[in-house]
């Protein structure tokens, strides 16, 4: 499989007696305001923020598809069956063909941002949400929000694309 094949790391799963308390709506729009650095007003997909705060801290396993671990593109495919209800590739370099190419400044919530990683080709893929922000699953913190303003992301930067 050819998602995000440069990420072969794996880190230990979370205790699965450890969960996560249930967030109030309000107190949801309020976390992810502050993390994205954007008023309450605008979390509006609140869909998307709870498969969020559900996912996060899930640890990165190369080809991955559930809270045992998860890669890159299938973190991308669960949450667009999920949240959107939308079936997409789990895989990263067949995901660019499944999107049409727009520029990073038309970037809208739940666009799709790749990168080079490997220093080859497209080899990791998050989810674009608000103001430079997009969650992922990285090797080292598994899933999480990254801004695309970080020097590592602005180097390895490749496209984005909206699913068709």
């Amino acid at each position: 499989m050819l998602s995000c094949k440069h990420q072969q790391t794996v880190t230990k799963s979370k205790d699965p007696s450890s969960t996560k308390p249930e967030k109030t709506s309000n107190s949801l729009k309020k976390q992810y305001a502050i993390k994205l650095g954007v008023n309450e007003s605008d979390i509006k997909n609140e869909m998307l923020y709870q498969f969020i705060n559900e996912w996060q801290g899930v640890p990165y396993k190369y080809a991955g598809k559930d809270k045992a671990g998860i890669d890159c593109s299938g973190l991308t495919s669960t949450l667009y069956l999920k949240v959107y209800n939308k079936t997409i590739s789990s895989n990263t370099k067949a995901l660019v063909g499944e999107v049409k190419k727009i520029s990073e400044s038309d970037l809208k919530e739940g666009d799709l941002v790749f990168f080079n990683t490997n220093g080859k080709s497209i080899s990791h893929v998050g989810v674009y949400l608000q103001n430079h922000k997009f969650v992922h699953a990285s090797t080292k913190k598994g899933v999480m929000i990254s801004d695309l303003n970080e020097p590592y992301f602005k180097q390895t930067y490749v496209r984005s694309g909206r699913v068709k």
